[in-house]
């Protein structure tokens, strides 16, 4: 199936905006896998309209990052819907003003991505409320306009866009499956197969040994999210929990706020022609933690609210690469998750 106008003119902007300013696919980019479920949405549609006629009562669902953007959006619509929420933000005070300006049920978690125990904190938290999770939203990150830092002797965007994701994930793993369906949903990025180091994931530079490249550190970093949403679908049964990864479309939010020079002046202006808004940003995420169609799909990449095969060389679909990262992410992280 083809892709609108919207779409290549949002993946033309690539060329002159580097990380963050990724669009939704040029025409032969990414196709739709037609062997998996297709549902009537795509790019403009919104996290309201894939919900539209849903009641989720007496679902639960956690969402990382609630406090700004399409992590916001997303919390609002599940819990209008009515799921109860737990929504995520670095701090309690965040998130308690994230889950108040919502009308529904949410209780606000702090969490801190790039602090593993902060991780286990929040996920013993939940479970001190709730004995299952129907969703799992890993929604929150931090993008490539930011300095080289080291966190624990790991490269910083690799510890909180992923390694973070994974602690949380691994002590929450028990709450989804004891779900009926549950369902996880890691939110990666087009840069985890457009922009990434040689080899997909350059195990020998997680320290820093060699030369810093933002732009290739937050590719990495998108494409370990994928990489752990496949190594799960292998690791748990489809039909009683599912993992997948999506991207979300370029969205203008809070993750480009530190972009300077011609990246943050077209990111701010830019922006305004090619972006999704945050109900478009955030329908991606949302149908596929919620739409019955999909029960027992797991492993599969979504854009635009569909499953969609990548027509460029790529790794998001490595099972070898997976096994490889999940055995040195076992190995960085030790105790923090479980064996």
């Amino acid at each position: 199936m083809p892709y609108n106008r919207r779409q290549f003119i949002q993946a033309s902007a690539t060329a002159v905006a580097a990380t963050s300013l990724i669009g939704c696919g040029g025409e032969d980019t990414v196709v739709i896998d037609t062997s998996l479920p297709v549902g009537p949405y795509n790019a403009s549609s919104t996290a309201e309209e894939v919900t539209r006629g849903m009641d989720l009562s007496g679902k639960t669902a956690l969402v990382t990052g609630c406090n700004s953007g399409i992590g916001h959006e997303t919390m609002r619509v599940l819990a209008q819907r009515g799921a109860h929420v737990f929504g995520t933000g670095r701090t309690l005070a965040k998130a308690q003003e994230a889950c108040d300006s919502v009308s529904g049920r949410t209780t606000p978690v702090a969490l801190e991505l790039s602090d593993f125990d902060s991780c286990i904190a929040c996920a013993n938290t939940v479970a001190e409320q709730t004995g299952s999770l129907d969703m799992l939203i890993l929604n929150a990150g931090i993008g490539s306009f930011t300095d080289f830092e080291l966190i624990n002797g790991i490269e910083k965007i690799f510890v909180v866009n992923y390694l973070g994701h994974v602690v949380l994930t691994m002590n929450l793993l028990p709450l989804v499956q004891a779900a009926q369906r549950g369902r996880i949903v890691h939110v990666g990025s087009q840069m985890g197969y457009r922009s990434v180091p040689e080899g997909g994931i350059d195990f020998d530079n997680l320290r820093g040994e060699a030369e810093y490249d933002a732009s290739l550190a937050y590719g990495r970093s998108k494409l370990a999210n994928a990489l752990f949403s496949l190594q799960l679908s292998t690791m748990l049964d489809p039909a009683e929990t599912t993992s997948n990864a999506v991207h979300p479309g370029f969205v203008k939010s809070n993750i480009g706020r530190n972009a300077t020079g011609v990246v943050g002046f077209l990111y701010n202006n830019v922006a305004e022609v090619i972006q999704k808004n945050v109900g478009e940003g955030a329908a991606t995420q949302v149908y596929v933690a919620t739409n019955p169609l999909l029960e027992g799909v797991s492993g599969a990449y979504f854009e635009d609210c569909n499953p969609v095969k990548i027509n460029l060389p790529n790794y998001v679909f490595d099972r070898a690469l997976a096994d490889r990262l999940w055995v040195e992410t076992q190995q960085i992280l030790g105790d923090y998750i479980a064996a």
